[in-house]
């Protein structure tokens, strides 16, 4: 940790800061990736805190990793750097707030420096993939205590977790019986946007327009979003409505895009497929990855559109984002878009219709087997749910019609995204469970540090392998006929300098040698006692790989 510690209040966490949870700088923008920028941005910008606490657990440059913070949001306030492998320091800010749901895994990592030292705080992002199944399922069985938590982003994504937790207590409980501890916390908390990002201005629009060639009068429904039809959403059911809007209206409609395809060649497939289907409605395509687009694009925009239909969204972020710019959304109703757009008040949601529970134990099996892959997985399922074209028409075209609609749900959306949706909101609310966990822990019964039994020591794991182990009593001379720089050449070799790991250093090999060569023969103890004790292990070891290069002999006694 940096010079300068000081307790700090315990509504403050250290955020696990990878890259790859808060760069949108990168050729594959994500919506986590989003997210995490848009929660750091608010962080550093709302959190009632005195001091900045980073986790560097990529062990990235420094100078890359700050540099990323800043381009995201400059701090106000110091920071300190927690180093990659300093996990017990963490114990001093007392969570551990992590930018995904893998915190059974933290819980595996934090047993060596015991699980009283600091709490967990996990996030959902998608959970229709295998791997995030397997996590949940983890939950209950992972070493993780009442004093860590899971944000789920939505009442939605909440349900599928206690359903998904519900089916594995019961095998567990079957199994093994109930679990010893009370389970990892788990609360309800939304992503959130910073309001003023989005800020619609008359500069934009005419700059956007001019660029996409859109009369300054003509009306425009925007869609932001990946260009992705497995595991994104269908653009037919959006084209298909906007068609019927148009021919129902007789009004000219014009579709800004504004997202990114996987690859060029699928884009383009994206865009000639979907406009197709809407030739009545003026079709035009943005790169949405660049900041400067991510942010002005809502200024073109008098409606915004997201007819999702895939079981990978779990909250969507952009519907937020176009309530903080203004907007009246029209979406489906669709896992967290319920709880973001008020239907009628913000916009509408369109009804949609899915199979009952237990009609997708095929498409189940398959994906456990590796029969089917995720995105084919989801594809699948999201073909089986259908969007009610006829009332996307209906409400589509009363909003196309009335002007003053428009306006007054645009409002109402823009005063919920600041009253509920904006960090400076949310922020407090992570706070608060940051409290509540450290009040949690303060109560728990101490667990002392101890080895994870998932990730053993290899000589302990493999201890049947060789045909003996050293011991303190063994006694190590020096091969005859080593000088110093010899044995220096020959444990420079790159066959004695792979995979370096904790090695006594020159200084300790040196004083080894010079020991050996004065005193002769001296057992392992003895040896030990040569470096301070945090060094002691390392130095036993070490003498093996002398002996390995042929510079000392070991022999136990007699």
């Amino acid at each position: 940790v940096g010079a300068g510690y000081q307790q700090p209040p315990m509504t403050n966490a250290a955020i696990y800061l990878h890259p790859n949870g808060f760069d949108t700088s990168g050729k594959e923008l994500l919506g986590r990736h989003s997210a995490g920028e848009s929660f750091l941005r608010g962080f550093l910008r709302h959190a009632e805190v005195d001091r900045f606490y980073f986790w560097n657990v990529a062990g990235r440059p420094q100078a890359e990793i700050e540099a990323l913070v800043a381009r995201i949001q400059p701090p106000s306030r110091p920071v300190s750097w927690i180093g990659r492998t300093a996990r017990g320091a963490l114990g001093q800010v007392g969570v551990l707030n992590v930018p995904m749901p893998e915190i059974d895994v933290e819980a595996w990592r934090r047993i060596p420096v015991g699980q009283t030292r600091y709490s967990l705080c996990g996030i959902t992002h998608t959970t229709a993939t295998a791997r995030t199944m397997s996590i949940i399922s983890n939950l209950l069985t992972a070493p993780l205590r009442e004093y860590d938590a899971l944000i789920c982003t939505s009442s939605a994504v909440r349900a599928s977790v206690e359903a998904q937790l519900d089916l594995v207590r019961e095998h567990t409980a079957r199994e093994f019986g109930p679990r010893r501890h009370a389970e990892v916390h788990r609360t309800t908390i939304p992503l959130g946007v910073n309001v003023e990002d989005f800020t619609r201005t008359p500069e934009h629009r005419k700059a956007w327009r001019e660029r996409l060639d859109i009369p300054e009068d003509a009306l425009v429904v925007l869609y932001v979003g990946r260009f992705e039809v497995r595991t994104k959403m269908n653009p037919g059911l959006m084209a298909r409505a906007l068609e019927r809007a148009a021919c129902r209206t007789g009004q000219p409609i014009y579709w800004v895009n504004s997202g990114w395809g996987v690859t060029p060649e699928s884009e383009a497939d994206f865009h000639a497929q979907t406009r197709a289907l809407c030739p009545s409605v003026h079709y035009r395509n943005v790169d949405g990855r660049q900041p400067d687009v991510r942010f002005s694009i809502w200024s073109v925009g008098d409606i915004f559109l997201s007819l999702s239909d895939n079981i990978q969204e779990t909250f969507g972020l952009t519907p937020v984002e176009a309530m903080a710019a203004g907007l009246p959304s029209v979406v489906s109703d669709w896992n967290g878009y319920k709880d973001t757009v008020r239907d009628g008040i913000d916009g509408f949601r369109v009804s949609t219709l899915a199979p009952a529970a237990g009609m997708g134990g095929d498409l189940a099996y398959w994906l456990a087997n590796d029969w089917v892959s995720y995105q084919h997985y989801v594809g699948a399922a999201a073909q089986y749910t259908a969007v009610d074209l006829d009332h996307a028409e209906r409400v589509l075209s009363d909003l196309i019609l009335n002007p003053d609609l428009r306006a007054r749900q645009g409002a109402s959306a823009q005063a919920r995204a600041r009253e509920v949706f904006d960090w400076k909101v949310i922020i407090p609310q992570y706070q608060a469970l940051w409290a509540e966990q450290n009040a949690r822990r303060a109560m728990a019964t101490p667990e002392p540090a101890r080895m994870d039994p998932t990730r053993p020591d290899p000589f302990t794991l493999f201890a049947n392998y060789p045909t003996r182990h050293l011991t303190r009593t063994d006694v190590v001379t020096l091969r005859p006929g080593l000088d110093w720089p010899e044995i220096q050449a020959r444990l420079a070799s790159p066959l004695a300098t792979y995979s370096q790991f904790n090695r006594p250093t020159d200084a300790e090999v040196e004083t080894v040698i010079a020991h050996l060569t004065t005193q002769g023969p001296t057992n392992v103890t003895a040896l030990r006692a040569l470096v301070p004790g945090p060094r002691q292990n390392f130095l036993q070891r070490g003498l093996i790989w002398l002996m390995r290069h042929d510079v000392v002999m070991i022999r136990p006694v007699g």
